[in-house]
């Protein structure tokens, strides 16, 4: 049986940064499923495709290799890591990740990828609710909004007080998009165990769900 620990929660809550050290802690592979769900935009953005036309978004997914690893992100044999995270795919994302053939799709890929591995640290939004509803431990990460809008302005170098509250703003949208969509909206999986990161070190909350494996 697949051992899996499923990190979910809002963008700024410490997931990435929290299952890549869980992951290295437990020895087990990483992957980060909102990179998958960027990739997919981009392919689309870079190929020209009209966000809104969900078909033509979807043929282009399907027919696009992505590899999400700890070295980075390859999208179609580029070099996307960068690039991913930049504006243009942050604005964007939540549009094709609302798409239920893309989210079909990028299901199938995440699911295989824990068959090769028999096992892993899978991260995202559905991850506890929709893609491993049987994972071996699920837990639901959080923290206030000002320390998620202060984490993403930190990543990014920007200490300005107006950029702060412009990060908070575009955290609030993200989440009511990714909540209020009709495929695997962002939720609290059953059984999941709800984990308030705000002024909680990454050591500390690795040490926590640690703590619950046993």
């Amino acid at each position: 049986m697949n051992r899996v620990i499923a990190i979910d929660g809002p963008s700024g809550s410490g997931k990435s940064t929290v299952a890549r050290a869980l992951a290295a802690r437990l020895g087990l592979g990483y992957l980060d499923t909102g990179a998958m769900y960027r990739a997919a935009t981009w392919a689309a953005l870079n190929g020209g495709v009209d966000l809104q036309d969900v078909e033509r978004v979807a043929e282009l997914v399907a027919a696009t290799p992505i590899d999400v690893s700890l070295e980075g992100v390859v999208v179609g044999g580029a070099d996307a890591t960068a690039i991913i995270r930049g504006p243009e795919v942050s604005r964007s994302v939540s549009i094709v990740a609302a798409q239920p053939a893309v989210r079909a799709d990028l299901r199938g890929r995440q699911r295989a990828w824990v068959d090769q591995r028999g096992g892993g640290v899978v991260e995202g939004r559905d991850i506890g609710s929709v893609v491993f509803p049987g994972a071996t431990l699920k837990v639901y990460l959080t923290a206030s909004p000002e320390a998620r809008a202060r984490r993403r302005a930190a990543e990014r170098g920007d200490h300005d007080e107006s950029e702060i509250a412009a990060t908070a703003a575009e955290l609030e949208r993200r989440d009511h998009l990714d909540s209020t969509r009709s495929d695997s909206p962002l939720l609290e999986a059953d059984g999941a165990v709800l984990v308030d990161t705000t002024g909680m070190s990454v050591d500390e909350v690795v040490a926590q769900i640690v703590e619950m494996l046993g």
